[in-house]
C-alpha cells in the first residue's frame, strides 16, 4: 500500500483519509476471504493444487496460497496441516471420497462398486457409525482403502465451538475408527460441513491426520436422481481430483449406480485413481 505525501493541512487530512479507507479496504478483503474462522471457505481448490453432510454445506471457494502458523500451544504438526486437495497420482489423479458411514446397508454396496473398476477410495468416517459397525471398518481396510476422521456427531457448526468441543469431537472419533479398524489409524480429517479452524486442523495434524478437502461435490445427499450426480461430476471434474460422495445420511442408491457410471467414464477420460496427498 502506498500512501502519497500531499502539501498542506487541507492536503494531510485529505492523505490521512485516505490512508485510513485503503487500511480498511484492505482488511476487510482480507476478513472476506478468510471466513469467520479463517477456514470455511478454504474447503475447495482448483484442480492441482473439499463435502459436508445433508445440512449446513458452505458454498466452497479457494483461497489461493493459504498458509498456515502453526499454534505454540500446540504440538508440532507431523503433517502438513493445510487442507489437502491434490492427488498422489498427479494433475490426472482423481480421489473417490465416501463420506458419513459406514452404513450397514450402503457402504457395503459401495464396496462392491469400488471392487470391481479396482479403485482404491478415502473413506471419512463418523465415530459413532465406526464404533457401531466394526465390521464395516475393517471391511474397508481389508480392501485397500484409507481413512479418514470425520468427527464424532457430525457437527457441521464445530468451528463456532470451543477448541476442548473440537478437540473432543476430532480425537474422540480418531480412537473410535481405530479400535473399530483393528488398530489403523485415519489418515486424514475432513470437518463436517468444511467447519476447519486454524486449531483443529493442527490438532489433527499433530495426530498424523492431513486436513482434507474436496473439488468437487457430486451433490448425491440431495437424492437429485442418478442422471444429475453423474453430470455434476463430468462438468466439475476439472475443477480438481477430489471428489466427494457418501454412503451414508439416507439412501444411497444413486450413489451406488453413479459411482457405476463415473469410475469407467473417468477411466476413459484418462484418470488414474489415488489417495489425497499427506
Amino acid at each position: 500500500m502506498v500512501w502519497s505525501g500531499i502539501r498542506g493541512t487541507n492536503g494531510r487530512l485529505l492523505g490521512a483519509a485516505v490512508g485510513v479507507a485503503a487500511v480498511t479496504a484492505a482488511v476487510s478483503a482480507w476478513t472476506a476471504q478468510a471466513g469467520p474462522s479463517g477456514d470455511r471457505a478454504a474447503v475447495a481448490a482448483p484442480h492441482g493444487s473439499a463435502k459436508p453432510s445433508a445440512t449446513a454445506r458452505p458454498t466452497p471457494r479457494p483461497i489461493p496460497g493459504q498458509t498456515s502458523v502453526p499454534d505454540a500451544q500446540l504440538p508440532a504438526p507431523l503433517v502438513n496441516m493445510d487442507i489437502a486437495h491434490a492427488s498422489d497420482k498427479g494433475p490426472r489423479g482423481v480421489n473417490i471420497t465416501i463420506d458419513d458411514g459406514p452404513d450397514p446397508a450402503w457402504t457395503p454396496q459401495v464396496l462392491q462398486v469400488l471392487e470391481d473398476y479396482g479403485v482404491k477410495a478415502t473413506f471419512c468416517m463418523v465415530g459413532t457409525q465406526a464404533q457401531a459397525h466394526p465390521d464395516l471398518v475393517k471391511a474397508v481396510v481389508a480392501a485397500g482403502h484409507r481413512l479418514c476422521d470425520h468427527s464424532v456427531s457430525h457437527d457441521t457448526t464445530m468451528n463456532t465451538k470451543s477448541r476442548a468441543y473440537q478437540a473432543k469431537e476430532i480425537l474422540d472419533a480418531e480412537r473410535m475408527i481405530t479400535e473399530a479398524s483393528g488398530g489403523v489409524k485415519p489418515l486424514y480429517y475432513r470437518a463436517p460441513g468444511g467447519a476447519f479452524t486454524p486449531y483443529s486442523r493442527q490438532l489433527a495434524a499433530s495426530h498424523g491426520m492431513r486436513p482434507l478437502g474436496w473439488n468437487v461435490d457430486s451433490e448425491d445427499f440431495k437424492q437429485p436422481g442418478t442422471a444429475a450426480v453423474v453430470g455434476t461430476v463430468k462438468n466439475e471434474i476439472a475443477n480438481g481430483p477430489t471428489v466427494l460422495f457418501h454412503d451414508a445420511g439416507g439412501d444411497r442408491g444413486q450413489t451406488v449406480e453413479a459411482l457405476r457410471q463415473i469410475l469407467p467414464w473417468l477411466k476413459q477420460q484418462g484418470y488414474s485413481f489415488g489417495f489425497p496427498v499427506r
